[in-house]
């Protein structure tokens, strides 16, 4: 039985060029900054994303990480969606290991910050407060994507009120391919950029990010603080840059399947939430568990949780979301 895993983009299996691409890697250390496609990798992301420079690191929780302690300082505060991987999935990083405190504000339906309330969130000059040193977005949130006059608007807050804009893009691809732009049209409104490319470009491992000299110089610093520091690790990068030139465009095709699945299931009379991207959300209240036995047995792989999420990827085709369709109209029968 073919396994069809939608709990997320992260489960994906290099292809064989991929493979064949970090079989054929050159390497060095990178730690003494001699890997050469790692330095490749940096390079080509950095041009591409409109930054000066830019960081390999193994996960995008570390490259959140290390952004966020580059642009704060101890007691500083940086403002998030409460619902965002920085703050709420991401083990307390922030609070723990850079002593920067989070300011939660709800995520709206769109899975943007209310503006004017991120306004009145920042703290005044004033010794009782922490000190307000940046605003932390996500795109796409939720499978959400925020539009191109939302950042433009972010940005000119952030200008008036000095502060840094930082971008958790774990899904920037997702974004761009919907919005229909090149990803540096959505990363020229930002200071940094965190972009994961084992979601949905496809490879196995790692995360960049990227900034100014000066960011990355104290980012790079800060990645050997804790621990994220590799050799060789041009192997891993290589399946970055063929993801970067290869798997890009695709991404429509998760886009196409999530939509797919959406409508089907809405047509079945499961309650599903709007499909931009690659994500789907379906309230099963407290069927959650009986639907993932169902599916299980059926070798399809689901999450359980009342508002199920569903992640396409480059592992399912359009037949095996049809079997997912087919397994949930039996569910319902059942």
């Amino acid at each position: 039985m073919t396994v069809i895993d939608l709990r997320s983009d992260t489960v994906t299996q290099p292809t064989a060029a991929m493979r064949e691409a970090m079989a054929q890697a050159p390497l060095g250390d990178d730690v003494y900054g001699e890997d050469p496609t790692v330095n490749r990798l940096e390079s080509v992301l950095a041009q591409r994303l409109g930054f000066a420079a830019a960081l390999f690191v193994p996960t995008g929780t570390m490259s959140n990480l290390l952004g966020l302690m580059a642009h704060c300082e101890r007691g500083d505060e940086y403002i998030v969606g409460q619902h965002a991987d920085t703050y709420k999935y991401e083990g307390g990083g922030a609070a723990v290991l850079g002593s920067i405190q989070p300011q939660p504000l709800d995520n709206q339906q769109d899975g943007s910050l209310d503006l004017d309330q991120v306004a009145a969130a920042i703290k005044a000059d004033d010794f009782h407060f922490a000190r307000t040193r940046l605003l932390a977005l996500e795109n796409t949130m939720q499978g959400k994507v925020l539009s191109m006059d939302y950042l433009a608007a972010a940005r000119k807050l952030t200008t008036e009120h000095g502060l840094q804009l930082h971008l958790d893009g774990a899904r920037l691809y997702n974004a761009a391919v919907k919005l229909g732009v090149d990803a540096g049209e959505i990363t020229r409104y930002f200071d940094s950029v965190s972009v994961c490319l084992s979601k949905g470009l496809g490879a196995p491992v790692g995360s960049v990010l990227c900034g100014t000299e000066a960011f990355i110089g104290k980012a790079r610093r800060l990645r050997k603080m804790v621990g994220g520091g590799m050799r060789q690790s041009g192997f891993l990068a290589a399946a970055g840059l063929y993801a970067l030139d290869h798997h890009v465009d695709r991404i429509a095709e998760d886009h196409d399947n999530a939509a797919f699945l959406g409508k089907s299931l809405s047509e079945l009379g499961y309650a599903v939430e709007p499909v931009q991207t690659n994500m789907v959300y379906v309230q099963m209240d407290q069927r959650a568990e009986p639907l993932k036995a169902f599916c299980a047995s059926r070798g399809i792989i689901l999450s359980a949780a009342p508002r199920l999420r569903m992640i396409t990827h480059l592992d399912v085709s359009r037949a095996q979301v049809q079997q997912v369709i087919d397994a949930f109209a039996d569910f319902a029968l059942a």
